[in-house]
């Protein structure tokens, strides 16, 4: 973290800034952002950029290994396997909470990781307006990494989504699209590459083509910008027998393929070695029940949103489980409170995305995306009764300056 540009910040921030920032971060969407924004960036110093970089270059060494998907086959569940999967992802999303070491260091540590797209169009629009607002700027502090710029991105973004093929062939396609909380993500993604929204429910189907409708007239789909978790109908019966069977071998690209979903996900924490990744085990491969369990937190492999997670683990909650092979025993990640707010230290997880285009040897770290908190978990359902908390960006320094 950068002392001086907190100070700096702190001393300029009024609740007025604030109120006058999140209408003009609204202004001119067809809807509202609809999860809470945070009132402050996060600065990162040059030895917490590189901290993040290595710990996320050791991670992408293990999805980069040959036998990748062997490793992970298992962590797809026999209902959710998609046909015609790819050779790798085209989205990586690595969250890494801010923690302290033994040594006193801000380090980052591993939360939890996505194979899947985040909020990749937002988050420019967000650090834009933070700029604009509280004059920030953009010669000194940029939220891009790999020398990348916002040509540069939205070019890769550009060439990782749409890739070869017209914009109209190309749709971003989730459940009842227009109804999510990400639909803000969904149109400023729109605005930059020109791609039409679609509901999963939308979706026509003639042989093994997919279509959608417009004017009447039906366009066939060539890449789908999948943004639809599986978690997330699994129970709607009703959608299930009317919506098209996206499981089949249809004849369709899929950016990113719904199967990475599950490959890089909290299963692969196990397969993962590093300083910046805490011992994670599979329940039914323990050899005994660790004595420290107040060290450790208890998830399930199937779930998002820090859904159905255990962090005052008792004994009697392990040997209780039914399907243990779907469990994950955690090392206890302990965040630092380093964000300074008016009434005290708040905590921060920073999540690195990845882009990762067909013809590409390995994938781009592009951008981030960042939440603060000051509940017990990181999301906005553990803190709906704080302020300075919510969706936020962190800027680095501009080496361009």
């Amino acid at each position: 973290m950068v002392p001086s540009a907190r100070t700096a910040f702190n001393a300029n921030f009024a609740n007025a800034k604030y109120q006058s920032f999140l209408r003009e971060l609204n202004a001119g969407l067809s809807r509202p952002i609809e999860f809470r924004v945070a009132e402050t960036p996060v600065f990162i110093d040059e030895a917490f950029k590189n901290k993040l970089i290595v710990a996320g270059n050791d991670i992408i060494d293990t999805i980069l290994r040959p036998d990748f998907k062997n490793l992970t086959e298992k962590a797809i569940p026999q209902n959710w396997k998609v046909a015609k999967e790819n050779d790798h992802p085209h989205f990586i999303a690595l969250d890494f909470g801010v923690c302290k070491n033994p040594e006193g260091e801000l380090v980052p540590k591993l939360i939890e990781l996505q194979g899947f797209p985040s909020l990749f169009g937002f988050q420019v629009h967000l650090a834009e307006h933070y700029q604009q607002t509280f004059q920030i700027p953009d010669r000194d502090w940029t939220i891009y990494f790999s020398g990348l710029d916002k040509e540069a991105y939205i070019a890769l973004l550009k060439k990782t989504i749409v890739g070869p093929y017209q914009p109209e062939e190309v749709v971003l396609m989730d459940v009842s699209a227009y109804d999510q909380k990400t639909v803000v993500d969904f149109l400023i993604t729109q605005q930059y590459l020109h791609i039409p929204i679609i509901a999963l429910q939308d979706l026509k189907q003639l042989g093994n083509q997919l279509f959608y409708e417009v004017n009447g007239q039906l366009k066939q789909i060539k890449r789908i910008y999948n943004r639809l978790i599986f978690d997330e109908i699994e129970n709607d019966h009703k959608l299930l027998n009317a919506m098209v069977d996206i499981r089949q071998p249809l004849d369709v690209e899929w950016i990113t393929h719904p199967n990475w979903f599950y490959r890089i996900s909290k299963y692969t924490m196990p397969f993962l070695n590093g300083d910046y990744v805490p011992k994670t085990y599979f329940v039914d491969q323990l050899g005994e029940i660790p004595a420290d369990l107040e060290n450790f937190v208890l998830k399930p492999l199937f779930s998002f949103a820090g859904q159905g997670v255990i962090i005052d683990v008792k004994k009697n909650d392990i040997e209780s489980l039914s399907d243990k092979h779907n469990w994950i025993l955690q090392q206890k990640v302990n965040y630092e409170p380093a964000i300074q707010a008016p009434d005290g230290g708040v905590k921060a997880e920073i999540r690195l995305l990845y882009l990762w285009p067909d013809g590409d040897r390995k994938p781009t770290l592009a951008i981030n995306l960042t939440r603060l908190s000051k509940g017990k978990m990181i999301g906005v359902r553990y803190n709906q009764d704080f302020d300075w908390v919510g969706g936020t960006v962190a800027f680095i320094k501009n080496k361009m300056e």
